[in-house]
């Protein structure tokens, strides 16, 4: 229940602040994990973007205030964190399919989006394979790409097509480190603040102890506890593991997310499958 008690009050956070400008790093702090995990946990238990939440709350909100009271649109629009009178109207109209002006009419049909409330619920009818794995410090070297969380699905395939046109793979493999727990190619979620500006980088790469060429660039990680989960099969099935891992195993372990990055790694394809290795700490004990 402690998971979901925090999940709450971050919930509690964003409803006491939703006419400020919300910082994601401080929601994340009260759910007590990273702003990156934060943001890709909500997404995928709640199927919608975190900033999309906030968007639909102000604006029904919003829609509450324009039918009970007389407030002028231009003061809604600076209260609910709008530039412009006229921005807050476009985010009003795409969500509820009128204007403002509209939504003040008795009879008006309007949509409404309820706080969201976490609740445990216990699945875990399929089996989900993993080991824990104790890591000395290492490092990777590798591309780095800035990209935008809501565009990562479709970007980061781009840059995994883009470095096998260009050799790049290759490059990597022959760096990479042959006695390391971490085989394959690497797909790597790193961000000094963890997404705290809905964007965060992207690093393919492997581990190694050479010194990164001069088109790349090395990330070093800590000693380091890890949950390690397989999954045969295509690498797009790792989103599977995603979601399992936030909604079934993170509610329900004795452990809880640390503050690295995860790692997707892709083994060879004649192995048939690819692991996701999640840095984590036991919990109480960060």
């Amino acid at each position: 229940m402690d998971w979901v008690n925090k999940m709450n009050d971050a919930i509690s956070y964003i409803e006491d602040h939703i006419t400020e400008d919300i910082s994601y790093s401080e929601v994340a702090r009260v759910a007590c994990c990273s702003t990156y995990h934060f943001q890709r946990m909500f997404s995928y238990i709640t199927n919608v973007p975190l900033s999309e939440y906030i968007r639909r709350r102000r604006l029904t909100l919003a829609a509450f205030e324009l039918q009970n009271s007389s407030i002028k649109v231009i003061d809604l629009a600076l209260k609910y964190n709008y530039d412009s009178p006229e921005a807050f109207t476009r985010a009003f109209h795409t969500l509820h399919g009128l204007t403002p002006t509209e939504a003040r009419k008795a009879g008006t049909k309007l949509k409404a989006y309820p706080r969201i409330s976490f609740q445990l619920t216990i699945k875990g009818v399929t089996e989900l394979n993993y080991r824990i794995e104790t890591l000395s410090g290492f490092s990777i070297v590798g591309i780095r790409e800035r990209i935008r969380t809501q565009d990562a699905f479709h970007t980061v395939p781009q840059i995994w097509a883009g470095a096998t046109e260009q050799g790049l793979l290759t490059k990597l493999w022959e760096m990479r480190m042959n006695d390391h727990a971490l085989q394959g190619i690497l797909g790597v979620c790193a961000d000094g603040d963890f997404g705290e500006n809905e964007e965060f980088d992207y690093i393919m790469a492997v581990v190694s102890d050479q010194t990164p060429p001069k088109e790349m660039t090395s990330l070093n990680f800590p000693p380091t506890m890890w949950a390690v989960f397989d999954m045969d099969g295509p690498p797009e099935r790792l989103q599977e593991i995603w979601k399992r891992l936030y909604t079934e195993w993170v509610p329900t372990s004795a452990y809880e997310l640390a503050h690295l990055p995860a790692i997707e790694c892709y083994l060879p394809r004649e192995e048939h499958r690819n692991e996701l290795w999640v840095p984590i700490a036991k919990k109480g004990n960060r």
